[in-house]
């Protein structure tokens, strides 16, 4: 297990429109370190024209490794890519999870709260567990977010803990930790789930996870990523076409 560990912290950094997402990050209040796992943007069609308004990357504890390589070691990119069990087993498994979400085009709070609660609770309608507790929650998020208004350049940081719990940060500062395990579960599973708002960072996850888990792994053999161009177009629900370069 020590070779996936090595091979996961060993991974690329990415450059997303311009943002660089260095390959290990450690959120706000954290002394854990996270290997990026996929970088991609997420984007609206306006008036017949594609524009990207955030550039999203997501981050792993080195721990995640050891718990999704008994399932996926081996498997191809394309097989990952097309596994909604395997994007499951990340958004809900029991590891943390750091999710870095850099504004490309100006936008406020109550923004990017609305669309973040409305995914949410679209997709636990959908599932029928929508409770109290969770509608509470979104609403203590939205509160959170109503005040702030985001540049071009700065970032949301959200660390999804294990616990269940999901702390908010924007830059260096963090701003509140709401103990609601769906709700940090769902914020996850809006960017990578099944109707996720950016394909391109579900393509580049499962591209640098199957190269971790590839198999087998020589004693001196170094892992690394080929360079790629991913063009993803979504459903019109959410009119998303994205793209991320891959840096070797």
């Amino acid at each position: 297990m020590e070779k996936l560990i090595k091979a996961a912290t060993s991974l690329p950094k990415l450059h997303v429109e311009g943002e660089d997402f260095p390959s290990l990050a450690t959120p706000p209040g954290s002394s854990k370190v996270f290997f990026l796992t996929g970088a991609g943007v997420r984007g609206l069609e306006i008036a017949g024209t594609f524009v990207t308004f955030t550039a999203i990357g997501i981050y792993l504890d080195k721990e995640a490794t050891k718990a999704l390589a008994p399932r996926w070691t081996g498997r191809s990119a394309d097989e990952l890519a097309d596994s909604l069990d395997f994007f499951r087993d990340i958004f809900t498994g029991a590891f943390d999870k750091f999710t870095r979400i850099t504004m490309l085009k100006p936008l406020t709070g109550q923004q990017y709260s609305e669309k973040v609660a409305e995914n949410c609770l679209a997709q636990w309608q959908a599932a029928g567990t929508l409770t109290d507790a969770d509608a509470a929650a979104v609403g203590k998020f939205k509160e959170v977010f109503k005040p702030e208004i985001f540049p071009p350049g700065s970032s949301i940081l959200f660390t999804h803990a294990s616990s269940g719990s999901l702390s908010i940060a924007f830059g260096e500062a963090e701003r509140a930790v709401i103990e609601n395990k769906p709700l940090s579960e769902a914020i996850l599973e809006s960017i990578i789930g099944e109707n996720g708002v950016s394909p391109a960072a579900k393509r580049s996850l499962a591209l640098r996870i199957s190269e971790v888990l590839k198999e087998p792994l020589g004693p001196e053999e170094p892992k690394t990523v080929n360079s790629v161009s991913v063009g993803v177009a979504v459903d019109p629900v959410n009119s998303v076409s994205v793209g991320v370069a891959v840096d070797t």
